[in-house]
């Protein structure tokens, strides 16, 4: 199956999407959460659970929730927000991934501007009750100042290769 879940600060809701004829036809499947404003919701199976990222407005948090069953229910972590009051790490820069046996978040650095550049960070502990990370310490990419890159880069897709090698999508703010 194919799902899409969109963009979600306009609607206050986290919508999920399947799709009947991909990518042409989506029949809207339900509401992951509602309510509130949920802002690069970030979706992903880890170890038997779905877990989700998400942020509020101001990009200065980092919500994670999980859920047994993609359509949910989903809970709130006890240790949420996971990140508080610091835009230079709080808010979701694309779906996670492993490298080397370890699950790594992305988050997008929001100070001093949205989308100055996409830091990866490797999570030490995740599970229903404990959750931690630790920033790796360079970039993995940085608004250029220059062309297509120049004002933002704010999501990055990174995807492994059946001969190990990586390859990875961006989507940045420019010209």
């Amino acid at each position: 199956e194919v799902y899409l879940i969109p963009e979600a600060n306009k609607d206050s809701s986290v919508r999920l999407y399947r799709a009947i004829e991909f990518p042409y036809r989506w029949r809207f499947e339900g509401k992951l959460l509602s309510g509130e404003t949920y802002i690069s919701p970030t979706v992903f199976r880890y170890k038997e659970t779905w877990w989700m990222y998400t942020s509020p407005m101001g990009n200065v948090a980092l919500r994670l929730f999980f859920a047994d069953n993609l359509k949910g229910p989903w809970i709130e972590h006890p240790q949420s927000s996971v990140v508080k009051n610091n835009a230079d790490i709080a808010r979701p820069a694309g779906r996670p991934f492993i490298y080397d046996g370890v699950l790594h978040r992305l988050g997008m650095d929001c100070s001093p501007v949205y989308g100055n550049q996409v830091r990866a960070f490797e999570v030490t502990e995740i599970s229903k009750q404990v959750y931690a990370d630790r920033a790796i310490d360079k970039p993995l990419v940085k608004a250029s100042s220059a062309g297509w890159n120049r004002q933002a880069m704010h999501h990055v897709d990174a995807y492994r290769l059946e001969d190990n090698t990586w390859i990875a999508a961006v989507d940045a703010l420019g010209e």
